[in-house]
C-alpha cells in the first residue's frame, strides 16, 4: 500500500492538458493556480462539413444511432453486441444490436444503466443503487425477470456509473462505485472506491479505496493485473488534478479524498489524515486534467497495426471545469510487457470545435473491440455508436 518507488508514465499533453513530466512525485501547479472554470460543453447537431480524423488508413463511420444516452458496451455469448442506454429512470434500456444497426430492446424499465458483465448464464446490469442479474438465454437473446444481487441504496447521487468486472475464475465481482462529492472525507466507504464481491452479492470487501471515480475496469490480457481509469476531481483550477489510468493494487489507497497523484495534499482536506497522504498510491500514467476517460480497452486483436496490439484505447469524454476544453475524442497508449511505453496521442478526433469553444457533436463513453478487430464506440452526445477500422471496411 506505500507510494511505489518507480517513475510516473511520460504523457504527452493533450490539446495543452498538462506538460510532459517524470518523476516519482510528479510536479504540479498549485491549487487554484488559476480560477475554477465553469465550461460545460454545450452539445450541437453534427455541424455542416464537419469529420472526424483519424489516422492513415483507418476510417470512422456510424454504426448505429438513435439512442437515447448510449454507454456501455459489452459482446454477449454468441458475440452479439449489448449496449446499456443510460437514460433516466424509468427510460433506461440494454439493447442487443444486430447487424446494419438493427437492435433489439433486451431489457426496460431501468435507471441510468451502465456497467454489463456475463457470469454462469447470467447477465449483470449496474445501476446507481442497485446491481441485478438476469438469466440470459443466449440462443433467444432474451433474458428472465431481474434479481438484485447487490443493493447500493443511498449510494445513486453524483457519479452514478457502475462498472462491472468478474475475474477469470468467475469467483469475483468487482464494482467500480465513485465518490459523492470532490473533496468531503466521511462518505460511505463503498463509495469512490473499487468494490469486490461474491457473484450472489456476498462477501463484501474494499479491494481498493481513494479512487474518486473508478471508470472502465479491465484485467491486462492474459494476466489477473487489474486496471482502472479515475476521474480526479474538479475546482483547483485548469490543470489540476490529473485524471489517471493505473494498475490497481488490492488494498491500495489511491488519494481521494486527502490526496492526489501520490502525496500531493488536497487543501480542503489538510492536515486530516497525513497518514493517507503519505502512503498514496502514484498512478502509472497521469492523463491531464479534467479529460474525462470513462472507458479504456486494451486492444488484442490483429485488424490494426503492429503497433497498437497489447496497447490502451481510452475514450475521453470531457469535462467543465476547464477554460479551454480537451477530451471529446478517443486516445491510444502503447504498451510493452504489460507496462505502458510511450506517449498518448489522440486517434479519433474533431467531435470538439474548438479548445476555447463551447460547443462540441459528440462526446466518446464506451469502446468495444469486436471479433474482427475493429472498434465500436459510444457516443452519448451525438446518440450514436461509430465503428473504427483500418483498411477494407471490417465486417
Amino acid at each position: 500500500m506505500h507510494q511505489r518507488a518507480k517513475t510516473v508514465a511520460v504523457i504527452v499533453s493533450i490539446a495543452g492538458a498538462v506538460a510532459l513530466f517524470a518523476a516519482v512525485t510528479p510536479k504540479l501547479p498549485p491549487p487554484f493556480a488559476t480560477p475554477s472554470a465553469d465550461n460545460h460543453p454545450v452539445v450541437v447537431p453534427e455541424p455542416s462539413g464537419a469529420r472526424l480524423s483519424v489516422p492513415a488508413d483507418f476510417k470512422v463511420e456510424v454504426f448505429a444511432e438513435g439512442f437515447s444516452t448510449p454507454r456501455y458496451m459489452a459482446l454477449g455469448p454468441n458475440n452479439e453486441i449489448l449496449l446499456a442506454d443510460s437514460a433516466h429512470g424509468p427510460n433506461g434500456a440494454v439493447y442487443i444490436i444486430k447487424a446494419g444497426g438493427q437492435r433489439k430492446k433486451l431489457i426496460e424499465g431501468l435507471n441510468q444503466p451502465y456497467g454489463l458483465a456475463f457470469w454462469n448464464g447470467y447477465l449483470y446490469v449496474g445501476e446507481p443503487d442497485s446491481i441485478k442479474r438476469y438469466r440470459y438465454d443466449a440462443k433467444a437473446m432474451s433474458v428472465g425477470k431481474g434479481e438484485e444481487v447487490i443493493s447500493l441504496a443511498g449510494l445513486g447521487t453524483h457519479h452514478w456509473s457502475r462498472d462491472l468486472l468478474f475475474d477469470r475464475a468467475g469467483k469475483k465481482l468487482y464494482v467500480g462505485v465513485g465518490s459523492g462529492s470532490n473533496d468531503s472525507a466521511g462518505e460511505d466507504p463503498r463509495r469512490a472506491a473499487i468494490n469486490q464481491y461474491n457473484p450472489d452479492g456476498s462477501g463484501h470487501v474494499i479491494f481498493a479505496s481513494g479512487t474518486r471515480n473508478p471508470t472502465g475496469l479491465r484485467w491486462y490480457p492474459g494476466t489477473d493485473t487489474l486496471w482502472a481509469a479515475v476521474q480526479e476531481r474538479d475546482t483547483l483550477g485548469d490543470d489540476l488534478v490529473p485524471d489517471f489510468f493505473t494498475h490497481i493494487q488490492q488494498g491500495g489507497f489511491y488519494g481521494w479524498p486527502y490526496a492526489y497523484a501520490g502525496p500531493h495534499e488536497d487543501p480542503f482536506n489538510k492536515g486530516k489524515r497525513p497518514d493517507l497522504v503519505a502512503k498514496t498510491v502514484v498512478p502509472d500514467v497521469l492523463l491531464g486534467s479534467h479529460v474525462a476517460v470513462l472507458d479504456f480497452i486494451f486492444y488484442t486483436g490483429n485488424r490494426f497495426p503492429a503497433e497498437y496490439r497489447g496497447g490502451a484505447f481510452l475514450a475521453l469524454h470531457g469535462s467543465w471545469n476547464r477554460s479551454k476544453r480537451v477530451g471529446q475524442s478517443v486516445a491510444f497508449l502503447p504498451f510493452r510487457d504489460g507496462k505502458p511505453a510511450g506517449e498518448l496521442t489522440e486517434v479519433v478526433k474533431g467531435w470538439m470545435i474548438s479548445p476555447d469553444q463551447r460547443d462540441v457533436w459528440g462526446r466518446p463513453v464506451g469502446l468495444l473491440q469486436l471479433p474482427d478487430g475493429s472498434l465500436l464506440i459510444s457516443d452519448d452526445g451525438g446518440k450514436k455508436i461509430w465503428h473504427l477500422h483500418y483498411g477494407a471496411k471490417a465486417s
